[in-house]
């Protein structure tokens, strides 16, 4: 019989490490991380008063096409209903703004203003030096070596949890 071993790819051991031990677990290290990014982003953006899901959110509206909420939603990762309640938020800043949809006159178009153009380009450095600091730790090599299994992995997770698929727009 093989040997078990934990996520972390560690042999399992019978003793308590082995249902204590966080750091060795994935889901754990990503969590933290998450709490991490996101106070460096908050903390290098906060003259910008954006999270960072209304960065992604304009980030993805900057490529130009309007988009409806459901697209918002798939391309950042978030619910619809919360697409729709950062998209409204945006609007209210003036930074999106909202436009009939040609194709389906059920749905409305989220298109990014001018004015949000220039606050994408205006707290574009912040974001970087948020992301910058993440990785700060690893070097270039490491960094893109992170960045090519975060990938992998997305790809590999099929979504689940109520969620769709991740997908990455061309």
């Amino acid at each position: 019989m093989a040997d078990e071993t934990t996520c972390s790819g560690r042999p399992a051991d019978d003793d308590e490490t082995a249902y204590t031990d966080l750091w060795s677990r994935p889901g754990f290290l990503i969590r933290r991380l998450h709490q991490l990014h996101a106070a460096l982003f908050l903390e290098e953006c906060r003259t910008h008063d954006v999270t960072p899901v209304q960065y992604a959110v304009l980030s993805v509206l900057y490529r130009g096409r309007a988009l409806d909420q459901v697209s918002v939603a798939g391309e950042v990762g978030i619910d619809r209903t919360n697409a729709a309640d950062v998209i409204r938020r945006l609007e209210r800043r003036g930074h999106v703004e909202r436009v009939a949809n040609p194709s389906d006159r059920r749905t409305r178009l989220a298109r990014i203003t001018p004015e949000g153009r220039r606050f994408v380009e205006g707290a574009h450095d912040a974001m970087e030096r948020a992301q910058r600091r993440l990785t700060g730790g690893l070097s270039n090599a490491e960094t893109a070596r992170l960045m090519s299994l975060m990938r992998k992995m997305m790809a590999g997770s099929g979504g689940g949890a109520g969620r769709p698929p991740p997908r990455r727009a061309s």
